[in-house]
């Protein structure tokens, strides 16, 4: 029957490119079907220039005017105006009903509806890309990006359970057939009922929608929301790094007034140099409590948001260090008591936020932390080299071990620093150890690098999200003004 509905579709290519070109030739489709064509009176054959009028093939196989049916009730103008209808309302901000993004679950209804998920051809796909791509280009709304982080994602979870990937088989069939000819209407689903109450809420519950065998169209929709919901998070991450860059430039070296004379004697008080040492940290921390809230407001999968907070802490640590090694005026004592009492408030930070959304941001610190461990440790002239790397810096290699020691100077105390003969251990491991053709490259590689990679797959997301229930949730106003519209729900 597919075979055959694709044959009439080519046929009536044909007779239509054939009537435009000469009305008065006839092709051999409009031969075989003459029994179904229509007479060409001045009332249906031609229009009152002469011209023919253009011709149409049903499902049947039957040829009919195209007055024969108003536009309005046409597959393809009930399609138009469903698809116009649903990106007129993701064009709004829908909110979230108990916590569940609307239009996410709006989206996936529609597509479960209209049986677009199982279509070979369909335009409502990339409409809906093209739609969520140009509301995250404003990258400068933050709300924005976690609106649609929280819908793209929860959008995502519900396609990852409903379509069978079974991608192969779906791409041997789009190249077998052009289109398909049944319409969203009759391919509704006897066996799966969806009807509205007067509240505009929906009873029907995602466990009750069966999987359905994934096609190409529905896989390539898939893809390319998978690769949104990572330029969306990309440039969230993005815009909070940017945003704590300047401030951790101030963190990792101490105010002038903040260091004290080997003597004891400094030029400023300590309280004084306690909260003015405080201050770019607090504004760290308001900026991460700030995007803890916009995300939480936006209801952002909490895994998701402990993934960025991992990787933005691996940022600092990355910024910190670095800075650290590649100035020497930060290599001092009193340059550690002051990043110290940072990081201390950053701990604190991470306890509060409690480990659901923190993870492993402290742990993300270790370089940083064992650094700074370093600089401030009052005895560390009689540490031998297996006490600093298995007690006290196991995270650091030889190089950047080297580095500190031979930068290091004790403006506080004017103590010792590590033993000559302990640094000329390290540098002899770290030339032993070498990989590198150039031993110098090789000495020089104490540098951190950041993440930029995309920390979750789209099996995370179906392992690690709750489950989503869609059952009673709320119809954007527009829907529920429309009840008994081309959308059907």
């Amino acid at each position: 029957m597919e075979e055959r509905a694709s044959d009439l579709d080519a046929e009536n290519r044909m007779l239509r490119l054939a009537v435009a070109s000469n009305p008065a030739i006839k092709s051999p489709a409009s031969e075989n079907h003459k029994a179904h064509e229509p007479q060409a009176t001045p009332d249906n054959g031609k229009t009152t220039n002469g011209a023919m009028k253009p011709m149409i093939v049903d499902r049947d196989d039957d040829i009919h005017d195209n007055n024969a049916q108003l536009p309005t009730s046409s597959d393809a103008e009930a399609e138009k105006q469903q698809q116009e209808l649903l990106i007129k309302c993701i064009s709004e901000d829908l909110g979230f009903s108990t916590g569940r993004p609307i239009a996410a679950y709006l989206i996936y209804r529609c597509l479960v509806h209209w049986k677009s998920l199982e279509g070979d051809r369909t335009t409502v796909f990339d409409r809906i890309i093209q739609k969520i791509s140009a509301a995250i280009e404003a990258r400068d709304s933050n709300e924005t990006l976690a609106y649609w982080l929280s819908n793209s994602c929860t959008l995502l979870l519900l396609l990852q359970r409903t379509l069978k990937n079974n991608g192969s088989a779906a791409l041997a069939r789009q190249r077998r057939r052009t289109s398909s000819l049944k319409s969203p209407k009759e391919n509704q689903a006897p066996g799966h009922p969806e009807r509205s109450v007067p509240d505009g809420r929906l009873v029907r519950e995602l466990t009750d929608i069966s999987q359905v065998e994934a096609k190409y169209p529905a896989l390539a929709f898939k893809q390319q929301l998978t690769a949104l919901l990572e330029k969306v998070y990309g440039v969230i991450r993005h815009n909070l790094k940017k945003e704590l860059s300047p401030l951790l430039g101030l963190c990792i070296q101490a105010p002038r007034t903040f260091v004290v004379s080997p003597t004891g004697s400094g030029s400023q008080g300590p309280d004084m140099a306690q909260q003015a040492s405080m201050a770019h940290w607090q504004s760290i921390m308001k900026i991460l409590t700030n995007s803890l809230n916009l995300l939480k407001s936006n209801y952002v999968p909490p895994f998701l948001i402990c993934k960025l907070f991992t990787q933005v802490f691996s940022f600092i640590n990355v910024q910190l260090f670095n800075s650290l090694l590649l100035r020497r005026e930060c290599c001092s004592f009193s340059n550690g008591e002051y990043v110290k009492a940072g990081l201390d408030e950053l701990e604190h930070w991470c306890h509060w936020l409690t480990e659901e959304y923190a993870g492993s941001s402290w742990d993300e610190l270790k370089n940083i932390r064992q650094a700074v461990t370093l600089l401030i440790l009052e005895d560390k002239h009689s540490k031998s080299l297996k006490e600093i790397t298995d007690d006290f810096c196991p995270a650091l290699s030889m190089q950047q071990l080297y580095r500190i020691s031979t930068m290091y100077c004790d403006d506080k105390y004017g103590t010792l620093g590590i033993p000559s003969e302990v640094v000329s251990s390290i540098r002899a491991k770290m030339i032993g150890g070498s990989s590198s053709p150039s031993v110098q490259d090789d000495i020089n590689s104490f540098l951190l690098d950041d993440d930029f990679s995309i920390p979750f797959s789209v099996d995370d997301i179906a392992r690690l999200m709750v489950h989503v229930d869609i059952a009673d949730m709320d119809l954007p106003p527009l829907i529920q003004k429309k009840n008994g519209s081309p959308f059907g729900l």
